[in-house]
């Protein structure tokens, strides 16, 4: 996995917007719509000592840790009063992704969020053994990386972990289309054009072939929502987007165990 996404860092987004037609960015901003961040970052504001700490796991690019800084207000803060009390942690395996999500944070937003309020930091790590303490996170986010994490469980395991009680899971991921004949076109599109537009874009023919083919053999909806309550997550449900060809999947942190 580590030397797929290292081949295809530099190209990613722009597969990302041919592959999906550009959907993927309605998918990105339903997640952070149904979040709640903006209200979250308003509310904490107002309450001294108060903070939220967002990390989106496998989001080395920057696309959805970019959409909670905005909505966040994290750069209004950084250039009016330094130090934040909420923060966007972005974590991912591959520093190839993280050097690309790094570089787009600085021409987008400037260095002072990154270099003095700390309101977005880039950090590697591996989804399944987090650098983390036990209790750090408000809000874990993982958009189209769960089903590359080696050890699903071990990976759910541990974002339980890392979030405070209270906190919430979300997980935004390709998934199992229930109609047949959508998803019999959904299939033969993915087979045979992905393939070739990452051959012809990136000059990646077999990482392409590899993530079209890492989706059919992750869980479905109801799978990953009992692999979730296992790993101790209350609360679970999903809401599938595009027909199915994504979901949403959410769960919460018990106050107590």
């Amino acid at each position: 996995v580590r030397e797929v996404f290292e081949s295809v860092a530099d190209s990613y987004d722009v597969m990302n917007d041919l592959m999906s037609a550009g959907i993927h960015r309605y998918w990105k901003d339903y997640l952070l719509d149904i979040s709640a961040v903006a209200s979250m970052a308003q509310t904490v504001r107002r309450f001294p000592g108060s903070e939220l700490r967002i990390l989106d796991v496998a989001g080395g690019t920057g696309d959805v840790a970019f959409r909670f800084v905005e909505a966040a207000g994290c750069l209004e803060r950084s250039k009016s009063s330094g130090q934040d009390c909420v923060s966007v942690t972005v974590c991912d395996i591959n520093p190839e992704m993280l050097r690309v999500g790094e570089k787009r944070a600085r021409e987008k937003f400037g260095s002072s969020l990154l270099d003095e309020s700390k309101g977005l930091s880039f950090v590697e790590g591996n989804a399944q053994s987090l650098q983390f303490t036990d209790n750090s996170f408000d809000l874990y986010t993982i958009a189209f990386g769960l089903r590359n994490v080696t050890d699903v469980d071990m990976g759910l395991r541990e974002a339980y972990r890392v979030l405070k009680p209270g906190g919430r899971f979300m997980c935004l991921e390709f998934s199992q289309i229930p109609n047949p004949i959508l998803r019999q076109i959904y299939d033969t599109y993915s087979f045979n054009v992905i393939p070739s537009l990452g051959e012809v874009i990136a000059n990646d023919r077999s990482s392409y072939q590899y993530l079209v083919e890492s989706i059919r053999k992750f869980s479905n909806q109801e799978e990953l929502i009992s692999r979730m309550s296992a790993a101790g997550f209350h609360e679970t449900k999903y809401t599938n987007l595009t027909g199915g060809i994504v979901a949403i999947h959410e769960g919460w942190k018990p106050l107590s165990s």
